[in-house]
């Protein structure tokens, strides 16, 4: 076209996009006809039309006199253009508007800011914490935010930024003023149905992506309530259910009932940390969870160094009203440290480390957290804090293919290594942590064999496949290490290579000796199974299970004592140490039944001596899971234990204890069912039995029990006694009294289900 022509049309574009709906306009009439054309040549095409219209919008026309002026009346009809309803238009509409926005952010950020960002989030800004809200004019439940401009504003925000997907430090730091908001809102929609939680979720994790990780790290900090770093929902603030499936924010209700105030703050706290448990499960890969896991046990140490070093005010006299405020503050603060701590570990701790440099760092957390415990005396505390298998977790990552650069991330535990291998108060723990410092320090080349022990049991190998000692022997137990000094550990000791070894626990009873005919690895895994560590003990009970299930002639040959070792460790306390105990006994018994399970019976029938009731009712529980285990081992087998067992269970059925009685109920219900409820004489003990505790029993959860026994049977015997004509003998007489049966049955069901309706007139005489 000639010059004078383009001119002319600039000229006249121009001037219609400065009036009142002309942004519209102008954008229509340059995409007609752009209506998505099949294939991706067309798509393409389409797009970039929308971008080339977006950056003509975001340049100032020469005859506008001042920038000022043409950002003050375009940016409105931009935002405008987002919530174009017709469906062809949108897709190109809302692509535009996205160009125009990010084009003027680069371009002017100040300007941008000023009109396109700022009224963008405004009704997320309105209520945020930071704002100034005259809400002494507003009544109780006024609405602040509608529910309409709530979620408008939700999809506005997840078009410019999410879509857009431009990380600027502008749109970063803008949208960082109201993730506070977007995470209450966040967590609001998780607790109800509501179409927000999605838009919510993809928001505040393309922050998380987009933003470094320090910034990251401040922002999690700050959602979770530990520090101010981010804008939360206002105070005098709440949400509330909106009709359309999303929500409004409304002044705060004053609640007069103490206990519910109390109530709902928890719930809320809760579920805010509940949330971002969530949030965080979806940015494990980035390595964020893991770094924010780190962060929060880095934090633990700190309150609780905090808290050891200030002062009660509380106990002691003359403290300032001050002063308690700040006690009760860091109180809080370590309670919902705590709190995070836990519900990471349950929610993400499964995969949240990433690489080595994040296990270096979690193991430097724990052991620092050690050493500050031991520098203010709490010796009992750290005892309980540092567990081997933080060590093992280290000393697991040196028989892999490591670099220098891995060993140089590993060096920065030496120190602490060092400091706990002359200070810790327990002897294994010291000699683990001396021996791990010296095999990073020389880069595996020297690795003692406690290190082996320690590694086989974070890995989950058997003893003696681990890494091994210069001088170790393959397939042979590692060797419980002897205590540098002092009086000895409770772990197993050795003097000398020729005197005996000892084992004992406090209340546990002596472990297999040195004497015994046992050969030397398998006297090893007996002295290591009452090792004090429940991994190297669970480690150790679930090699003797393997031994038992490959038939070893030397393991079965010590079958007794064996039994021994696990029955003892059923009563320990650590689950893995127990449920590997529970395997042990039942794999046993389902190579010798005839022997073991007398044994087994008269246990659980009669405890042990000079235990609790509530340690004998638990250890009576895990061995009724021995015997189920037992029970689905032998299969048809079973038939021949079936009276023992079912008396064996009645009587636990009646049982002082409730969770025994309710366990006891449980397993004779599943019991019912191997048998294929063919109980035999005995059915009437059982009918009786369970039909008197459904009906007496005082505790719930035993009455529920006994009805789920009762709805087995006659579940089984609506599935057995069909088959009545099938089992007599092919007569006439023979299968017509069955016929009979089978229908007197049906007529008693019948009106015991659907009692006949009878019509009956009742003439009542008003007074």
């Amino acid at each position: 076209a000639p010059a004078w022509l383009r001119r002319l049309c600039g000229h006249l574009l121009s001037e219609r996009l400065l009036r009142p709906g002309g942004v519209q306009a102008v954008v229509r009439g340059v995409l007609e006809g752009t209506d998505g054309g099949v294939g991706t040549e067309a798509a393409a095409l389409d797009w970039r039309k929308c971008d080339a219209v977006g950056k003509i919008l975001a340049a100032c026309p020469q005859q506008c006199l001042s920038l000022e002026d043409y950002y003050r009346q375009v940016c409105p009809q931009v935002l405008d253009l987002l919530h174009v309803r017709d469906k062809v238009a949108a897709r190109h509409f809302q692509r535009v508007a996205t160009t125009t926005v990010l084009s003027m952010a680069r371009e002017q950020p100040q300007l941008a800011q000023r009109h396109l960002l700022q009224p963008l989030l405004a009704p997320l800004r309105r209520c945020a914490g930071a704002a100034e809200l005259a809400l002494e004019d507003l009544a109780a439940g006024a609405v602040l935010v509608p529910e309409a401009e709530l979620g408008s504003c939700v999809e506005d925000v997840l078009k410019v930024y999410v879509v857009g997907n431009d990380s600027s430090s502008l749109l970063l730091s803008s949208l960082h003023s109201v993730l506070g908001v977007v995470f209450s809102l966040y967590s609001f929609a998780k607790q109800n149905v509501s179409y927000l939680r999605s838009p919510c979720q993809d928001i505040l994790l393309w922050f998380l992506e987009k933003a470094e990780r320090e910034q990251s790290l401040a922002v999690l900090e700050g959602l979770a309530g530990l520090s101010s770093h981010v804008p939360t929902l206002h105070p005098q603030c709440q949400l509330r259910v909106g009709s359309e499936g999303g929500a409004a924010i409304v002044v705060e209700e004053t609640i007069s009932d103490e206990d519910e105030a109390l109530y709902q703050k928890i719930s809320w706290e809760q579920c805010r940390v509940e949330s971002l448990v969530e949030l965080l499960s979806h940015c494990q890969k980035s390595g964020l969870a893991g770094d924010f896991f780190i962060h929060c046990l880095k934090e633990l140490t700190q309150v609780a160094a905090e808290d050891e070093a200030a002062p009660d005010p509380a106990v002691e006299p003359g403290g300032s009203l001050l002063e308690l405020e700040q006690y009760q503050a860091r109180q809080g603060r370590k309670l919902l440290v705590l709190q995070l701590v836990a519900a990471l570990c349950e929610g993400v701790s499964d995969t949240v480390f990433t690489d080595i440099v994040q296990v270096q760092e979690f193991v430097a957390a724990v052991l620092h957290r050690a050493c500050v415990q031991l520098t203010q005396g709490a010796a009992g505390e750290v005892s309980q804090g540092v567990n081997p298998g933080y060590i093992g977790a280290s000393a697991a990552l040196l028989p892999a293919q490591l670099q220098s650069s891995d060993f140089a991330v590993l060096k920065r535990l030496v120190p602490l290594l060092e400091e706990l291998s002359r200070t810790y108060p327990e002897p294994l723990t010291q000699e683990l942590a001396s021996d791990l410092r010296i095999a990073i320090c020389t880069h595996g080349a020297c690795s003692p064999g406690t290190l082996g022990a320690a590694a086989g049991s974070v890995l989950g190998r058997k003893p003696g496949t681990g890494t091994q000692s210069p001088a170790g022997t393959p397939g042979r137990a590692p060797r419980p290490p002897a205590p540098r000094h002092g009086h000895g550990s409770p772990s197993a000791r050795r003097e000398g290579s020729g005197e005996q070894s000892t084992c004992r626990e406090p209340g546990a009873s002596p472990a297999p000796c040195a004497d015994s005919p046992a050969p030397a690895g398998l006297q090893e895994l007996l002295v290591s199974a009452y090792d004090p560590q429940p991994p190297s003990r669970a480690a150790a009970l679930r090699h003797l299970a393997s031994l038992v299930t490959q038939r070893d002639p030397e393991a079965l040959r010590l079958q007794e004592k064996l039994l021994q070792v696990f029955l003892e460790n059923v009563q320990h306390e650590d689950a893995f140490v127990y449920l590997s105990a529970i395997q042990g006994v039942a794999l046993l018994s389902s190579e010798y039944p005839e022997r073991i399970l007398p044994v087994l019976l008269a246990r659980y029938e009669c405890p042990a001596q000079g235990t609790g009731d509530t340690t004998a009712a638990v250890t009576r529980m895990k061995l009724g899971e021995v015997l189920m285990r037992v029970t689905r081992a032998l299969g048809d087998m079973v038939f021949q234990h079936r009276e023992p067992l079912i008396r064996a269970f009645l009587r636990g059925a009646r049982d002082p204890d409730s969770a025994l009685r309710a366990s006891s109920l449980s397993n004779l219900g599943e019991l019912c069912q191997h048998l294929g409820f063919q109980l035999g004489s005995i059915i009437q003990e059982v009918t009786c039995c369970v039909t008197a505790i459904a009906r007496t029993d005082p505790e719930a959860e035993v009455r529920r029990a006994a009805v789920h026994v009762v709805v087995l049977l006659l579940r089984g015997l609506s599935e057995k006694v069909t088959e009545v004509g099938h089992l007599l003998p092919r007569d006439g007489a023979t299968l017509l009294h069955a016929q009979l049966a089978l229908e007197e049955l049906d007529a008693a069901v019948r009106r015991a289900l659907f009692p006949p309706q009878t019509l009956e007139k009742k003439i009542v005489v008003l007074p």
